[in-house]
């Protein structure tokens, strides 16, 4: 069966799985067309909508325990400032409802309202209220993350799988990538696995974090002044309970010069741009960042090279796109980590 067929019988099953009595009347894909994954507005004979995705990526049982913690994040986000930022998962008989047939699973979520897009290019005045919002939300996260239980996966273990997989003698096949990029690719997740002793990574706080910060997947609500505040949040592949800076990377891209959605490739420049550095001051003037924080962010997008791009790429992306990125992985991406100058983000001090 083609793989759109299947996944929208998937979701028909889903549905009727679930047992609502409202019907099904129209279901359109709303996906980014990017990741494997595929993601659906369902409208039901009340006039109401929800939200749908199927997915093959990964595990099943890290897919449910990702939306366990999910969940749980929302509910707790309900005493705060950011209630219904985050969309419901829905339950059934008081439990999270997922579901499976041992390929595919699903799950439906509420369908969060939106409000305003950020424009692709931000003022310095933006950049620095997104900064401010989010710092603001990552202290929310910090205040219910003990009320969370961790997950079972980490950067870590990610890490140390990764470098397992390319000690294989069946490496080169597996990535499709030649002997000597094999060789590249492990000497960085030596090099980041390094990192994490080196910082203490392990005593470093775990809140929940979202990763991919990118403007087609938050809305603000603009107050008359032009000023914003954080609206609603949808789109939750990369969630995880990790450190607060795994989702400075992709808030560097949103902070860019070029913009967030010029093309689908993945630079470590924009983390020494000016308008990022301006970013990072504003959100350390709200929620303060060491400095040793503040230097581990090359790692982090090292982290999401080696990890999203290299190790769970042919689960994720598109084949197309694997394939492209994991060759620009060696031949551009961390090269042009190694040559990074990361004297600026020292300068960020509040």
């Amino acid at each position: 069966m083609p793989e759109s067929l299947s996944h929208r019988s998937a979701i028909a099953a889903a549905w009727s799985a679930y047992g609502d009595r409202r019907h099904l009347v129209r279901v359109d894909e709303v996906s980014a067309n990017v990741s494997t994954n595929r993601v659906y507005r369902l409208h039901l004979d009340d006039g109401s909508t929800l939200v749908g995705k199927v997915s093959s990526y990964g595990s099943y049982f890290l897919f449910y325990e990702d939306h366990d913690r999910l969940n749980r994040c929302a509910e707790q986000l309900q005493d705060t400032r950011f209630k219904g930022m985050l969309a419901d998962v829905w339950r059934k008989d008081g439990r999270l409802f997922t579901w499976y047939d041992q390929s595919m699973w699903a799950v439906f979520y509420d369908d969060v309202p939106r409000r305003d897009t950020l424009p692709r290019v931000l003022s310095v005045e933006q950049v620095r209220n997104l900064a401010t919002e989010i710092a603001e939300f990552h202290l929310a996260c910090t205040d219910i993350a003990p009320t969370i239980p961790a997950g079972s996966k980490t950067i870590k273990s990610d890490a140390i799988h990764l470098l397992d997989l390319l000690e294989s003698p069946f490496a080169p096949k597996n990535f499709e990538l030649p002997p000597e990029a094999i060789g590249v690719l492990w000497k960085h997740t030596h090099s980041f696995l390094q990192r994490l002793i080196e910082v203490g990574y392990d005593e470093w706080p775990k809140i929940p974090v979202l990763i991919d910060w990118n403007l087609g997947n938050f809305s603000v609500a603009t107050h008359r002044d032009g000023s914003f505040h954080l609206f609603s949040r949808w789109d939750y592949d990369w969630f995880r309970i990790e450190p607060r800076l795994l989702d400075f990377y992709f808030l560097s891209r949103v902070s860019s010069k070029t913009g967030d959605r010029s093309q689908f490739t993945y630079g470590p420049h924009t983390l020494v741009e000016p308008t990022f550095l301006e970013f990072l001051k504003a959100y350390r003037q709200r929620f303060p960042m060491s400095d040793e924080e503040v230097m581990f962010l090359p790692e982090v997008y090292r982290f999401f090279i080696l990890n999203y791009v290299v190790r769970e790429g042919a689960r994720f992306f598109r084949p197309d796109l694997c394939t492209l990125f994991r060759a620009d992985a060696v031949r551009s991406y961390l090269p042009a980590l190694d040559r990074l100058d990361t004297t600026p983000l020292r300068r960020t001090s509040p």
